[in-house]
């Protein structure tokens, strides 16, 4: 690997005296500094410009994370405004290139900056992007985080070393879960059938659902399962996910292995038989929400609170006895570990970047860095105390400013009214938070089974090298239109898998070869981190 040329900054600066104790342990003495924009830093911050995206839930009940009682919350403590910037709903990537393409940036950037063009590391060198290394002695809570868990910082760091920014951290595993096969409990109960765990165990649930009427109405109008083509659920069992993966470090490509003939071979079936939606390749999320609120599903891949929190709690006024569970990640055989499954990284990837237009790089490293500590950990992820939550032997509780929202706001725009631990941020998401936030029995069961996945071929968040990006841009747009249409016609039967290894031949020819070759450099890259 290349070593970083270091950059030494010289001195550090008393901060503001409203900065708590914590943050004020990142202070030193008053000599002088110079960023980058050659600007003396003998001032403490008072101000900065922050872009984020607004969450969909918030920006239906705000204009701006300004209104958030944590971020209040954070300004009134260390003194410094927060201008926040956020981009048009749905033109997130739009306007994140259009902004870097211009001359002035904002001073903080929250991203997921590997989507810059050519990856962070390009970024960097085109001094968009300002690497935090130089920056650490101003970082101790940051440091200490990224000391005590080597992993977190490989993956906040680009190939050559760099940490990227500021990262968003979900610090236990179950909170790396949020997606899963979900089925309807109160339907297996009334056909007297267990949770499904092996692929032939769901089969047999599946022709239940279709042909006994579990949900009553005389009518053979139920959808057994809804799943998209390629749903890692499924395919994963087969050993061979509808992506990238690798085996003790060798880069393979799932839709081309033989595991995935197979996977196909068994959704044709079950499309054939009517346990697959007929509509599957055409239901967007209306139509999903109105096949499960009109009693027709009785399984699928669902999220924790956006799924079986969501629909539970409309459907209970309506139908008491509605209840979805989560299930394991099935396997092919009995008593095996499930090895894929939907798990994010503890660093998700999404980070505030300093941009190479802030003018107070180190102030605004110590803010930032604030949100790391004791203190700050708690304000983000719990608000304000006395007012959306309580201490209760020393343990954090929400209020019912939270949890029983007085506007008659639902839970997921209450947590994003007050706090920001419900969404994404500099800062470390707190496991207490989650476990008020996902409160329902299903739902914490949930995470327990998804969680429940090996993840020993899941590929870490590699970097596609500057050089290598266009082209790999190229081969895999091309490919994954083909792929796609391909596999819709293999699971719907108008394609014979008699056709599959011609299939193969064609990737091969548009380059899969050459993109798993590019993966396989991208992963030598970061095992070597």
């Amino acid at each position: 690997m290349h070593a970083r040329k270091m950059r030494r900054y010289a001195a550090i600066f008393t901060m503001l005296g409203l900065l708590t104790t914590t943050l004020a342990a990142c202070s030193g003495g008053g000599s002088e500094s110079t960023g980058p924009a050659g600007k003396e830093q003998n001032e403490p911050l008072k101000s900065l410009t922050y872009w984020v995206d607004l969450f969909p839930d918030a920006a239906a009940i705000m204009k701006s994370y300004g209104e958030v009682t944590a971020w209040k919350e954070i300004q009134a403590k260390t003194g410094v405004e927060v201008n926040f910037q956020h981009p048009a709903q749905g033109q997130l990537g739009e306007q994140f290139n259009l902004m870097v393409a211009s001359n002035k940036m904002p001073d903080v950037v929250d991203y997921g900056w590997n989507a810059y063009p050519g990856g962070a590391q390009k970024a960097i060198r085109d001094k968009k992007l300002i690497p935090l290394n130089d920056y650490l002695e101003h970082a101790p809570n940051l440091s200490k985080l990224l000391d005590e868990n080597p992993e977190w910082r490989k993956m906040a760091s680009t190939d050559d070393g760099d940490l990227i920014g500021f990262p968003f951290i979900r610090e236990d595993v179950t909170q790396q879960v949020f997606l899963g096969p979900a089925i309807r409990k109160d339907w297996l109960d009334k056909l007297n059938l267990s949770v499904p765990e092996t692929i032939d165990e769901w089969y047999t649930v599946l022709k239940a659902f279709k042909e006994q009427d579990p949900n009553g109405n005389g009518e053979a109008d139920e959808i057994p399962i809804l799943i998209p083509a390629g749903e890692l659920a499924f395919a994963g069992a087969f050993g061979t996910p509808n992506d990238f993966y690798q085996e003790n470090n060798t880069v393979k490509y799932g839709p081309i292995e033989p595991g995935f003939k197979e996977y196909l071979a068994t959704m044709n079936k079950w499309y054939n038989e009517g346990l697959l939606d007929k509509d599957f390749a055409t239901t967007d999320a209306k139509m999903t929400d109105a096949k499960i609120t009109g009693n027709q599903v009785g399984s699928t891949v669902m999220f924790l609170n956006g799924g079986i929190g969501k629909y539970m709690d409309l459907m209970k006024v309506s139908q008491p006895d509605f209840q979805i569970v989560g299930s394991p990640y099935p396997t092919l055989n009995s008593g095996e570990q499930p090895v894929f499954g939907h798990m994010d990284n503890p660093v998700t990837g999404i980070f505030a970047g300093i941009t190479g237009s802030n003018q107070n790089v180190v102030e605004t490293v110590k803010f930032l860095d604030y949100l790391y500590s004791d203190e700050g950990k708690l304000i983000v992820n719990f608000g304000k105390e006395g007012e959306t939550y309580k201490l209760v032997d020393g343990e954090p509780q929400y209020t019912d400013a939270v949890l029983n929202n007085p506007d008659g706001l639902p839970i997921s725009q209450a947590f994003r009214k007050h706090i920001m631990g419900a969404t994404s941020g500099p800062f470390v998401q707190d496991v207490r938070h989650t476990k008020q936030y996902t409160i329902k029995p299903e739902q914490q069961e949930a995470m327990k089974l998804w969680s429940g996945t090996t993840q020993e071929k899941k590929m870490p968040p590699i970097t596609i090298a500057a050089e290598d990006s266009s082209r790999y841009s190229s081969i895999m747009t091309d490919l994954n239109t083909f792929k796609d249409e391909k596999i819709l016609k293999f699971i719907m039967g108008t394609e014979t898998l008699d056709n599959f290894d011609n299939y193969v031949e064609m990737l091969k020819g548009l380059g899969i070869d050459e993109a798993i070759q590019i993966q396989q450099e991208a992963l030598d890259r970061y095992n070597s981190r």
